[in-house]
């Protein structure tokens, strides 16, 4: 079963970091983000990846292709685009594919595609978040519903603290950015291969692909109630390697 990494996207809130590296190669304890993407797949025995590359993607291709001291590898195909490893290193197959510039994420899927065609069905996220999702619950879950796709349901913990103000307007109760009660889009997806003819060269997978399934009961929800953190700016990168070197990450589950 292969795993698609949307990859491609611009890190504009992290600084003059962003700016410099492609968002899926700013570092969390010394390694990038993508690389704790790739070892939480393959702790669950997915191991055969699809990056699909955009916003300096060329970097991405250098860090597994050319950089033998930071990722050893065996050997690159003639195609120049999949990458195996040492069997003495990660069990990983890595297809590098150029999806553009500024593609959205459904377009970048569905240029995927190309290599999703021996695939029943596949999962997808993005490389920006991390989490201890479940990963084989999630694809079982996926396989007992017999939907064309499974988005992972969270609860993110608000950015601000709240107040509780009873009916006379006095503040009762401070409570620090507590656990929102709605439920959002967190990414780690699995899809039947159908999802690719929702897609075009347009698409935004987070608008009509995904709200034309929920339209037609055709996409389930996932409930992760677990960890949960995306990297959106420099201050979500400080806390990531903050809870890296304080031996509290929560996502590493290998």
């Amino acid at each position: 079963m292969k795993t698609v990494i949307l990859c491609g996207g611009r890190g504009t809130r992290l600084g003059e970091h962003g700016k410099s590296v492609p968002k899926a190669l700013v570092e969390i304890g010394g390694k990038p983000i993508l690389w704790h993407l790739l070892k939480t797949y393959s702790n669950a025995g997915l191991d055969d990846f699809v990056l699909c590359l955009g916003y300096l993607g060329e970097q991405i291709r250098e860090y597994f292709i050319d950089d033998g001291r930071s990722v050893p590898i065996a050997s690159v195909l003639p195609d120049s685009e999949t990458v195996r490893f040492r069997p003495d290193a990660e069990n990983w197959t890595i297809t590098l594919l150029n999806t553009g510039l500024d593609t959205n994420t459904g377009a970048r899927l569905k240029r995927a595609g190309v290599h999703l065609q021996n695939e029943k069905s596949f999962c997808v996220t993005y490389g920006d978040g991390l989490a201890d999702v479940d990963l084989k619950g999630l694809i079982s879950f996926h396989n007992g519903r017999g939907k064309t796709g499974t988005l992972t349901a969270i609860q993110p913990f608000s950015s601000f603290g709240v107040l509780e103000i009873d009916d006379d307007e006095f503040v009762t109760e401070f409570r620090e950015k507590p656990r929102i009660r709605e439920w959002i889009n967190g990414g780690f997806f699995v899809f039947e291969r159908s999802i690719l003819d929702y897609l075009d060269e347009g698409s935004v997978l987070e608008k009509e692909p995904l709200k034309t399934l929920a339209s037609k009961n055709e996409l389930s929800a996932f409930k992760h109630r677990g960890f949960w953190k995306c990297m959106d700016t420099y201050k979500d990168n400080l806390e990531f390697n903050e809870m890296w070197n304080a031996g509290n990450a929560r996502w590493k589950v290998w």
